[in-house]
């Protein structure tokens, strides 16, 4: 009997071999090239890792500008490491313009915060930044703890356009951080669309948005609309409401090639 299942098995192990012969070799589905740059994380989760293009790092506002006097420093105070809002001064934006992009931005609401609603801690972050104004495609930054709101104007969500899967918000006083994935949108040579513009993002270490598909540019009143324009600019909204201002610290970015 022990002779016979020795003799089954090496039929069962030729068969299995005469099987392996005919598929194709491993070799032809591997891909060696192009090779991967080499990026060094940061060794604190949020920091910048090596390829970064670092918009903010707590020691000055060189990166940015007011985008009503684009040749003078921005107006924001710097004090102990963090930008705060300074009301009345209008938003912020970057010198550089970018295309698609890994995004990271950390920012805090005031303890003491007052109001409610939309005027609770109310500020955004515009991506592709045009004019001198709140322009460009909204992620809301606005206090979300506790704070009742219309939901498609609430932190994590892309304004009046797609609400957040989660509300991940932290308390007043707290840091929080933001982590986005930005894919521009692309034009055709008559200014017609070719693609619309695409966001992922990350609240507080929580999905919020899912490659959703951008309607167009930010709007308060009406339907969202698209207007041909290459990279831009990352804008910080000075909201203007009368609650305390916003902070942020360390801003950075990796352009995805």
């Amino acid at each position: 009997m022990k002779s016979i299942l020795i003799i089954f098995a090496c039929l069962i192990g030729n068969v299995a071999l005469a099987q392996d012969e005919n598929l194709p070799k491993p070799e032809l589905t591997e891909v060696w090239e192009p090779v991967p740059k080499i990026v060094t994380p940061a060794e604190k989760p949020g920091d910048p890792p090596s390829d970064a293009v670092v918009l903010f790092n707590g020691k000055n506002l060189d990166a940015w500008v007011s985008p009503k006097d684009p040749s003078g420093p921005a107006k924001w105070t710097l004090a102990d490491g963090v930008i705060t809002v300074k009301k009345g001064t209008g938003p912020i934006r970057t010198r550089q313009s970018f295309m698609d992009y890994q995004f990271h931005l950390e920012y805090r609401i005031p303890s003491h915060i007052t109001g409610s609603g939309q005027a609770r801690g109310n500020s955004g972050i515009f991506f592709a930044a045009t004019g001198d104004g709140d322009s460009g495609y909204e992620l809301q930054v606005l206090d979300g703890y506790n704070n009742k709101t219309y939901v498609n104007g609430q932190v994590g969500s892309i304004y009046k356009q797609h609400i957040p899967l989660a509300n991940a918000s932290r308390k007043p006083g707290e840091w929080q951080t933001y982590d986005v994935i930005w894919t521009a949108p692309r034009f055709n040579d008559d200014g017609s669309l070719k693609s619309p513009a695409r966001i992922t993002a990350f609240h507080n270490g929580v999905l919020v948005q899912n490659n959703v598909e951008i309607k167009g540019a930010t709007t308060y009143r009406g339907n969202p609309t698209y207007k041909k324009h290459g990279p831009g600019p990352i804008l910080l909204q000075d909201h203007g409401d009368p609650s305390e201002p916003i902070s942020y610290r360390n801003i950075w970015l990796r352009e995805i090639k």
